[in-house]
C-alpha cells in the first residue's frame, strides 16, 4: 500500500476520531470555522510558543512554508550539520509523516525535544502528540534523548519584566513517549488503511468533543433531532448509552432511568409546562433593597500575564455595565466603563466602579460568584479600596439562583439556567440574536482585537459592539426582575 502523507496535526486528529481525519482529507469544505473560543486558543498557543523560545535563546528559526516542505527539511539538516545548538520549528519527515518541533535543543547528553503548550499543566493528549514527533525525529536518524512539555506555571505572578524561566514549567515525559512508540507505529498503519477506503462508519460519541470540539460536528450530528437525549442538562443518565440503545428523542426515554432534575426537564419540555413557585419568588425578591444596582463584568484571560500582579489566565476585568435605581419608582440610570486598549484596566476599572456603585447598595448579578471572585482579586490588587470592595462583596444577590434551583422554569430553556437562555424565554424579544457580540467568548476576543489594532475606526466599531453587548446583559437583568414581580 502506498504510504499516505500525514502531518502531526492530522495524526492527532485521527487519534480523536478516524472519521474526522477522513473528512479533513476528503471533504475539507465541510469544516466549520473556528468560534471565538477556539480562535482564542489558537492565538494563545502561537503567542506562548514564540515566548517559550526565550528559554533556549539564540536559536535558528526554520520558517515553515507548506509549498516548500522539502526545502525546510533540508534547512533543518543543514542547521544540525553546521553545529546549531537550538532550532525552532525544526522540520522532519519519516515514514511519510511531517512534524515541526517547537524547540529542538542539543543538551549535554544529546538532542532534546520540547513541545510547547499554552495550558497550565500536562494533559493526557499531550503525550501522543509528542510521541509522534519523537517517532519521526528518531526515525529520520537524529537520536532524541529527552522529550518534555513546556507549559505555563499558574503560580507565577508577574513582578516587573517577564521572568520567562518562572513563567514556564518544563515537564519531562520521556519515558511515557518511549512507551508509546509501538502505539504510534500501529496507529499510523491503522489511519492509512482507513484513508485508503471510503468514509468510516463511525457513530457519534464522547470523542466528538474530547479533547476538542470537532470542526465536523455539524456533519455527524445533523440527524440528531431537537429535544433529544443530548439536550438533557445536569448530571444523570448516560446519554450515549441511551443513544446506543436506540433512544434518541426525549419522548422515548423511560422516565424511571432519569434523576429528579432530568425528569423534571423532560416532562416540562414534552408538556410545554412552566413553573413559578410564588412563595420562593417572593422570598427572593424580598432580599432586594434600595439603592439597587444591576451589575455585569466582562473579562479577558491573557495566557501571558501582561501587567504586574497578574498571572496566567487571570480573569482580568476590562468592562462593566450597571443600571442603578435609588429607590422604588425612580428612573434607572445607566453607567458603563470600558478600558482603554493596551493599558492595565484594573485601576481605572476600580476607580470607576467604586465611584459608581452607591454606598449600601444591593448589587444584583447573574451568576454573582463570578463578579465576587473578580472583586476579591481586585481587593488584593488595591489596598486603597479593599474595605469598600469587601463591603460590596457582602451586598450581592445572585439572580441566577431562582432559575438554577428551578423555582422559576420556562420549558423553552430546556434545562438551562444561563442568562442567554433565560432572558428570551422570560422576556420575548430580548434575544442576543443578530448582535455583533453575543456571548462572553466573543466579547473577550473583541477586546483582544481592540487592543491589537491601531485602526481608530476599527477600535470605535469594536468599542460600540462591546458596550451594546454588556448593556444588554444588565438591562436583561432589570427585565427579569420585573418579570418575576409579575409572576406573584
Amino acid at each position: 500500500m502506498n504510504k499516505v502523507f500525514l502531518s502531526k496535526s492530522q495524526f492527532t486528529r485521527g487519534l480523536q476520531c478516524h472519521k474526522s481525519l477522513w473528512l479533513y482529507r476528503n471533504k475539507p469544505e465541510l469544516r466549520a470555522e473556528p468560534d471565538a473560543a477556539t480562535q482564542a486558543r489558537f492565538d494563545a498557543g502561537h503567542e506562548v510558543g514564540i515566548l517559550a523560545r526565550q528559554l533556549f535563546p539564540d536559536g535558528t528559526l526554520i520558517e515553515f512554508d507548506r509549498e516548500k516542505v522539502r526545502e525546510k527539511i533540508k534547512e533543518t539538516q543543514v542547521a544540525i550539520a553546521s553545529g546549531v545548538k537550538t532550532i525552532y520549528e525544526a522540520a522532519f519527515s519519516y515514514n511519510a509523516v511531517l512534524i515541526l518541533a517547537d524547540i529542538l535543543h542539543k543538551g549535554k547528553r544529546g538532542w532534546e525535544l520540547y513541545e510547547v503548550k499554552s495550558s497550565t499543566e500536562v494533559k493526557d493528549y499531550h503525550v501522543p502528540d509528542t510521541a509522534v514527533q519523537y517517532y519521526v525525529i528518531n526515525g529520520s536518524g537524529l537520536k532524541v534523548v529527552k522529550a518534555s512539555i513546556v507549559h505555563l506555571n499558574n503560580e507565577y505572578v508577574r513582578d516587573g519584566g517577564l521572568n520567562v524561566k518562572k513563567l514556564f514549567t518544563i515537564s519531562d515525559i520521556t519515558e511515557q513517549v518511549r512507551d508509546l512508540q509501538d502505539f504510534v507505529t500501529n496507529e499510523l498503519v491503522s489511519q492509512r488503511k482507513m484513508l485508503s477506503k471510503g468514509i468510516p462508519d463511525i457513530n457519534i460519541g464522547p470523542y466528538c468533543s474530547d479533547p476538542y470540539d470537532c470542526d465536523f460536528w455539524d456533519v455527524c450530528w445533523k440527524k440528531i433531532p431537537a429535544d433529544s437525549v443530548f439536550d438533557l442538562r445536569e448530571r444523570g443518565v448516560d446519554k450515549f448509552k441511551l443513544y446506543r440503545e436506540g433512544i434518541i428523542r426525549q419522548k422515548d426515554i423511560p422516565l424511571d432511568v432519569l434523576n429528579a432534575k432530568q425528569r423534571f426537564q423532560v416532562e416540562s419540555t414534552l408538556k410545554k409546562r412552566n413553573k413559578a413557585d410564588t412563595a420562593k419568588i417572593d422570598e427572593f425578591l424580598k432580599q432586594l433593597w434600595y439603592p439597587l444596582c444591576y451589575l455585569d463584568f466582562e473579562t479577558c484571560r491573557f495566557p501571558i500575564p501582561q501587567y504586574d500582579g497578574s498571572w496566567p489566565y487571570q480573569q482580568m476585568p476590562f468592562q462593566y455595565s450597571a443600571y442603578v435605581q435609588d429607590k422604588a419608582g425612580d428612573k434607572l440610570t445607566h453607567h458603563e466603563f470600558l478600558a482603554e486598549p493596551g493599558e492595565d484596566p484594573r485601576q481605572a476599572f476600580l476607580e470607576s466602579l467604586v465611584g459608581m456603585v452607591p454606598k449600601g447598595a444591593c448589587i444584583v448579578a447573574y451568576n454573582a460568584p463570578f463578579e465576587i471572585g473578580r472583586l476579591k482579586e481586585l481587593a488584593e490588587f488595591s489596598s486603597k479600596h479593599k474595605a469598600r470592595l469587601n463591603t460590596m462583596i457582602d451586598s450581592f444577590v445572585d439572580l441566577m439562583l431562582p432559575f438554577k434551583q428551578r423555582h422559576v422554569y420556562f420549558w423553552q430553556v430546556k434545562g438551562s439556567y444561563s442568562l442567554k437562555e433565560v432572558l428570551p424565554a422570560l422576556v420575548p424579544g430580548m434575544s442576543y440574536d443578530g448582535m455583533e457580540i453575543s456571548d462572553g467568548g466573543m466579547a473577550e476576543q473583541a477586546y483582544r482585537d481592540m487592543c491589537s489594532t491601531d485602526d481608530v475606526k476599527e477600535r470605535t466599531r469594536i468599542r460600540k459592539a462591546l458596550l451594546e453587548y454588556c448593556k444588554q446583559d444588565t438591562w436583561g437583568m432589570v427585565e427579569i426582575v420585573r418579570k418575576l414581580g409579575t409572576l406573584l
